[in-house]
């Protein structure tokens, strides 16, 4: 036996108890006379004690001997420490040891294993081994069982069903770029990596499994960012016979119990706002509603003055920051310098003091009198003290400036607070959007994605104008999933595939299968899929999804680790029918 106890359950009321324990030393103080070394486990940490009087010889020197991450087992008594540390659970006992066992030795680790480690990402991610060893990734990985057990639980007793779709597909031309696998028995021919599970649940439900689930893996060969993972998790989910307010209200529920059950956080019914209003109030379809900070549109009462940068706009658009008045003049010209960046893209902003006395002081005082100022105020909603930032342009880049810098205000003033969560549904998405670069619409969700009934005759005239019947769930300012209600009708998907620029024989190519399943009864259904990762971090109180994943790629969508991507040799690049100079 290996263990009777984990090294973090022992108490006071454990005293005199003969116990066994195993795991890693974590670190050891010697006073020449007397030794202590911190065992650690999964569960905690427990303090070992050997001392030249109660200890033997060669107990005590072979215990000198124990270096950092050594793996032992020992035998002892426990006993209450003399010098007690309330900081851990287990700092009020001690274990004297009677027999030491050396299970396997350690080289010295490339960093503290301890919650406050030394060590840089890259290498962290290189020894991810070690790094889970600590409590801040242990605890990470534990807190995703967590919400995975309670979503498993609560769709389970709503009757959805658990079923498992292929991970070896058909490579399709919508969404990001596939991840492909070469095929050696039909060579020449490639499977795909599932970007999602999307037709595959949608032929459950033409196969009458009515609510399905599944927690799984999906691929996306996308340009990488600093939070966006090549491969992650969802929650996808389908059902039948339902409209969109049942499957709202069926994941509402599910984002209720999780926030109660995990964070002990009651959370009443969801707000409920169409793309339209999140555009024209946010500038952006995932808004952070925990603090204020609406667009105020500013045209009527800024353009037709002397003021040419605004006169020349096409939209003129400012939000009222709280308190913003204190800003120092720096304050101010670090934020002009932010939104004049590359990433961002703005020539600059306009800005106007809200006194405290109720006058206006603005960095446009030549063009505004006090009264433009004040109607400005109005607009933005702006009270004595807050500092008005306006911005102005084409209509979707300064809504995506002022977004962002909206954003960073907020995270600068600590209005983002992790501890508060706000969710809201976002509904009537376009159905399609206009891609300039390939002059043609593409899907805003997918090719599957239903539109408004009513709208379809749309469809011929102003494609841009229909809307689907689709839906996103958003939490914090973060989108953590989106679905919608499918096309079940053959007609109507022929339609849509003609509208995405698809001939008769691409449409069948590509997804001749489902079409023949919507031949044989397909029901109305709609689903959803929530990205895993994302929700658990949220849940936690960040933003970053790295640590919540085992074994994450780096920013480059490299496994440092274990060195992949990494090239094939010739006899397995033959074997596939993929020639070396090919790949060079």
């Amino acid at each position: 036996m290996y263990r009777t106890h984990n090294c973090g359950e022992l108490r006071l009321k454990n005293l005199n108890q003969e116990v066994t324990l195993s795991g890693w030393a974590q670190k050891s103080r010697d006073k020449g006379f007397m030794l202590w070394i911190d065992l650690r486990d999964r569960y905690g940490v427990s303090q070992l004690i050997f001392d030249e009087q109660r200890s033997s010889k060669e107990l005590f020197n072979k215990a000198k001997s124990i270096g950092r991450e050594f793996v032992i087992q020992i035998k002892g008594k426990i006993i209450e420490r003399s010098s007690k540390n309330l900081n851990i659970p287990t700092g009020e006992i001690e274990i004297l040891v009677s027999e030491l066992n050396i299970l396997n030795e350690s080289k010295t680790p490339p960093f503290t294993i301890e919650d406050a480690s030394d060590g840089g990402e890259e290498l962290k991610m290189k020894y991810r081994y070690l790094d889970i060893r600590r409590n801040p990734i242990k605890e990470k990985l534990i807190f995703r069982h967590k919400v995975s057990s309670e979503i498993r639980n609560y769709l389970t007793k709503l009757d959805f069903i658990d079923v498992e779709t292929p991970y070896l597909i058909k490579s399709t031309p919508e969404g990001a770029r596939d991840f492909v696998v070469p095929s050696r028995m039909n060579q020449g021919e490639f499977y795909a990596l599932p970007q999602s599970p999307q037709t595959f649940k949608q032929l459950l439900m033409v196969g009458g499994i009515d609510k399905y689930f599944q927690i799984v893996k999906c691929f996306r060969d996308e340009d990488l960012r600093a939070d966006r993972q090549p491969e992650f998790t969802q929650i996808d989910c389908e059902m039948s016979f339902v409209n969109q307010e049942d499957i709202l209200n069926t994941f509402e529920g599910l984002i209720i119990h999780l926030l109660k059950s995990i964070k002990n956080i009651e959370v009443a019914q969801f707000p409920r706002m169409t793309y339209e209003q999140a555009m024209s109030k946010y500038g952006c379809d995932k808004p952070d509603i925990r603090f204020g900070m609406e667009f105020g549109y500013l045209n009527e009462v800024s353009q037709n003055k002397e003021f040419n940068v605004f006169n020349s706009a096409e939209m003129v658009v400012g939000i009222s920051v709280p308190k913003g008045n204190d800003f120092t003049r720096k304050e101010i010209d670090n934020y002009t310098n932010w939104v004049k960046r590359p990433q961002i893209g703005a020539k600059g902003l306009v800005y106007v003091r809200c006194n405290e006395d109720g006058s206006y002081k603005s960095s446009v005082d030549k063009f505004y009198d006090q009264e433009d100022l004040s109607n400005w105020a109005k607009k933005t909603n702006a009270s004595k003290g807050d500092l008005i930032i306006v911005l102005s342009g084409e209509v979707t880049k300064v809504r995506a400036q002022l977004s962002a810098l909206r954003l960073e205000l907020a995270q600068n003033l600590n209005l983002r607070n992790p501890n508060e969560f706000a969710p809201l549904w976002i509904t009537d998405f376009p159905l399609l959007e206009w891609d300039d670069e390939s002059q043609k619409y593409h899907a805003m969700h997918h090719p599957f994605t239903s539109p408004k009934l009513d709208e379809i005759e749309l469809l011929e005239s102003s494609p841009g104008q229909v809307k689907a019947n689709a839906y996103d769930l958003v939490l914090n300012g973060n989108e953590i999933g989106g679905g919608s209600i499918r096309i079940h009708d053959k007609e109507i998907q022929a339609l849509m595939f003609k509208h995405l620029g698809f001939s008769e024989i691409e449409a069948k190519e590509q997804f001749g299968f489902l079409m023949n399943a919507f031949e044989y009864g397909a029901p109305p259904h709609g689903g959803i899929a929530l990205g895993l990762d994302r929700l658990v971090a949220i849940l936690h109180g960040e933003e970053s999804i790295k640590d919540y994943i085992a074994f994450p790629k780096n920013n480059s969508g490299k496994d440092v680790m274990i060195d992949a991507p990494s090239k094939l040799n010739e006899t397995q690049l033959n074997e596939l029918s993929l020639r070396l100079n090919s790949i060079e």
